[in-house]
């Protein structure tokens, strides 16, 4: 018998997890699932469950990032831009990925992308 990973749960810093509660909620279309008051926070979205602990640091959170496989990446964009959150705009990359990123109000990095397609700019 192997071991076998089954999925990875990013693991964020957050300076302030009432404010990570409401950016990932009104800015990002998550859904909160635990909160243990400042000490821990779980969120959802789609397949994609994110964690954060508390940290008075925010360097840690400003050199932490994710990367997220998507579906219609173009769409997410659309969707979230009105939304408020500081973001770049989807840009396909040399290596064949269509991207956007978004930082969260504490300066985690959260990179969107999927394959591009051979009619993407």
């Amino acid at each position: 018998m192997t071991g076998k990973i089954r999925q990875a749960i990013p693991l964020f810093a957050s300076l302030d997890m009432d404010e990570t509660a409401a950016f990932y909620s009104a800015k990002l279309g998550f859904t909160i699932r635990e909160q243990h008051g400042k000490d821990y926070l779980i969120i959802s979205r789609d397949n994609v469950v994110l964690n954060f602990w508390p940290c008075a640091d925010r360097h840690i959170a400003e050199n932490t990032s994710a990367y997220f496989n998507v579906e219609n990446i173009d769409d997410l964009y659309a969707e979230l831009k009105p939304l408020g959150a500081r973001m770049t705009e989807p840009q396909t990359q040399p290596y064949g990925m269509r991207e956007f990123h978004v930082w969260d109000c504490h300066g985690n990095l959260l990179r969107f992308g999927e394959p591009a397609r051979g009619d993407a700019t």
